[in-house]
């Protein structure tokens, strides 16, 4: 009876067949499942003890990509031991080579990746390195990708010599169209290895300036002081002059301060040491000169240079507000007045009279006043 049941035949296969087809699956999956479970998880042990980071990936894609091509194998063997039509076997066929394929192209270009990471960060300043590296891995996926569906196209019986031609072509053609993209793509390396810049630093280009936040394969954005982004070009970039804070140890910092001509001369000569008094009482601060530089058009000029042993241009900000505060506070006690633009003219208007204008200061509407004296 069982006999005479299992012989029966539906679309030209027995439910014989049917059941060892479906058995040739199970069995194997079965083994595959007490594989992972067994050996895999003793070796993921084993892994996990072990500070290489390459045994952990191995085995995660192991894990996630080869069983997985494994279990799909098992069941198109299991169904490929029975009789179909030829359009159903054909397909059957691509449709496992589009899977293997698939997986196949997942696990070299993460295999890749995960090689270039490696690399990069064994580099000086790897960890923000690895941040700029989008670009590649895409430029990666894409020809692994390409690769892979030419293996595919050949796999099925496809002329890729044909395809690999017109692509040839037709790359003569995309680069003559696109030339300031390819110019952009080669500037991301020239970005990428050659480092004048990096995600994170601060950077000034040209008139504007902000914090690099992604280089692109063809842009770089940069968010800047007042909050938008802005967006430059890899050429436009590399073509300009950068100036990069992140990399500054120490800041130097000139400034100047005028005081009256009628400062008295004992005075002038106390300023400079009053001044660096003032600066080194400053912290991280080393004090460079302090000189009586010029006479100005309104002023008597004194220059200052010190530097600040940190980056931080807040730091910078505060240090300097405390030594203006502290320049006003002596000035104020030893009577010496801090200049301002003013022109002494004098008028002749009689041979026997000549009038004096002192202080002749602009005001803020445009007006000029002054202090006449005879």
């Amino acid at each position: 009876m069982i006999q005479e049941y299992l012989i029966q035949e539906f679309w030209n296969n027995t439910i014989q067949d049917y059941l060892l087809a479906l058995g040739f699956i199970l069995l194997g999956v079965g083994i595959i499942k007490i594989f992972k479970k067994s050996m895999l998880q003793r070796l993921k042990k084993l892994t996990e003890r072990t500070d290489n980071s390459l045994d952990d990936f191995l085995f995660d894609i192991i894990e996630r990509y080869v069983l997985s091509a494994i279990y799909i194998s098992i069941v198109f063997w299991g169904i490929r031991t029975l009789s179909l039509s030829l359009f159903l076997e054909n397909s059957l066929s691509i449709a496992h080579s589009i899977i293997l394929t698939y997986y196949g192209v997942k696990i070299i270009a993460n295999l890749i990746i995960m090689l270039i990471r490696s690399y990069v960060k064994r580099q000086e300043g790897g960890e923000e390195k690895v941040k700029q590296i989008g670009g590649i891995i895409l430029l990666v996926n894409v020809l692994i990708w390409a690769v892979g569906i030419l293996f595919f196209f050949d796999n099925i019986g496809w002329d890729v010599t044909t395809i690999i031609t017109g692509l040839g072509i037709g790359g003569i053609a995309v680069a003559l169209a696109a030339q300031n993209i390819l110019g952009d793509l080669f500037n991301y390396f020239v970005i990428f290895f050659d480092r004048p810049i990096e995600i994170g630093d601060f950077v000034v280009v040209d008139d504007k300036n902000g914090i690099v936040d992604k280089i692109g394969i063809k842009t770089t954005r940069i968010k800047t002081l007042s909050g938008e982004e802005l967006v430059v070009a890899n050429s436009d970039l590399t073509s300009s002059r950068i100036h990069n804070y992140k990399k500054m140890q120490r800041r130097r910092i000139l400034f100047g301060v005028g005081v009256t001509y009628e400062t008295p001369l004992k005075a002038l000569k106390k300023i400079p040491e009053l001044l660096k008094e003032i600066v080194e009482n400053q912290s991280p601060v080393t004090f460079d000169r302090a000189h009586f530089k010029a006479f100005g058009g309104s002023s008597l000029d004194f220059e200052v240079v010190y530097y600040i042993e940190v980056a931080d241009y807040n730091k910078y900000m505060d240090i300097q507000q405390q030594i203006n505060f502290a320049i006003v506070e002596q000035f104020d006690a030893m009577g010496i007045d801090i200049a301002f633009p003013t022109r002494t003219l004098y008028v002749r208007n009689e041979p026997d009279h000549q009038f004096k204008i002192k202080n002749f200061v602009p005001n803020d509407n445009g007006t000029e006043t002054g202090e006449v004296a005879e």
